[in-house]
């Protein structure tokens, strides 16, 4: 179990203990009751109440839920914490207007590249199958010369072992949950981006609730956005030493591979920019006057 899953069901239990069991929320953890890429749909439906997505999962449907992937655009707690500040009302008006509304956001560790062999620059990948989780993750592995495959987390494992993928773009608790050092021998910690889940509910079944329980459960969501934020922080050096228990060898970008990295996110930046427009201008320019200071 993750700690995505484990702030959750703490989150879950805040809210039973805060309504006197008045709102219970039960957890299907590990895409069991949804997969992944129709949880969002689910929820606005409301074939579910609530949901735990991946933002840049729907970047697709607009730029801005891409960008937290973008490479090296924020790529530390600090910044990916004065990124989500800048962006949040935006991102949460985008979902408004689909009828959702986000409880509460939390990162996963900095990505780093998993790979059978060492890797001294973007050009060992080339025609590579790399395992991508969002549009944004895609483009970088296209920009890489390798070729994206879209594999779930929870499927990453078979993924792996039957040859679907043979590397993988992801963070170390991943790689931790999935026991990437079976298939894969490095992880090069490139901190590339730090993407964020977010657990959103039905407007619609949020404005149906009497306002205490509407308290209680954002009450509940603003201390779990604070404890997963920590919890994550926390645990990320504890996953990379987990990985390097495990036998696997935890380097370092060579300087060609930082080099080819960064080439790539300046020019997704850029694209980024344009697809965004006034919006995602406005959101950017918010972000660098945060970090500059």
């Amino acid at each position: 179990m993750n700690f995505h899953t484990e702030n959750i069901q703490k989150f879950a239990a805040d809210v039973d203990a805060a309504t006197s069991g008045k709102l219970k929320i039960t957890v299907h953890a590990n895409g069991s009751l949804y997969k992944a890429n129709e949880i969002k749909r689910a929820v606005q439906g409301g074939q579910a109440q609530v949901g735990e997505i991946i933002i840049s999962g729907a970047a697709n449907e607009d730029p801005l839920f891409a960008l937290d992937t973008i490479p090296f655009l924020a790529s530390s707690y600090p910044e990916a914490r004065a990124l989500w500040q800048a962006s949040r009302a935006r991102i949460e008006e985008k979902f408004a207007r689909q009828g959702l509304k986000i409880l509460f956001s939390v990162p996963w560790p900095p990505q780093g590249i998993y790979s059978k062999v060492a890797l001294n620059s973007s050009a060992d990948l080339k025609g590579v199958k790399i395992r991508s989780y969002s549009p944004t993750v895609a483009r970088m592995i296209e920009l890489m010369g390798a070729q994206p495959v879209t594999v779930q987390a929870a499927e990453l494992t078979q993924a792996l072992t039957t040859g679907v993928v043979s590397a993988n773009i992801t963070s170390a608790s991943t790689g931790y949950d999935s026991k990437s050092w079976e298939q894969l021998s490095y992880y090069f910690d490139v901190q590339a981006w730090l993407p964020k889940n977010v657990v959103i509910v039905n407007q619609k079944q949020f404005d149906s609730l009497d306002q205490p329980t509407r308290d209680a459960l954002l009450k509940a969501a603003a201390a779990a956005e604070l404890r997963g934020w920590k919890i994550s922080e926390e645990k990320t050096l504890w996953y990379v030493e987990q990985l390097k228990k495990n036998g696997m060898k935890v380097l370092p970008a060579s300087a060609d591979l930082k080099k080819d990295l960064v080439r790539i996110g300046d020019k997704m930046t850029k694209d980024w920019l344009e697809q965004a427009g006034p919006d995602g201008q406005q959101v950017y320019d918010a972000y660098r006057k945060a970090v500059r200071k």
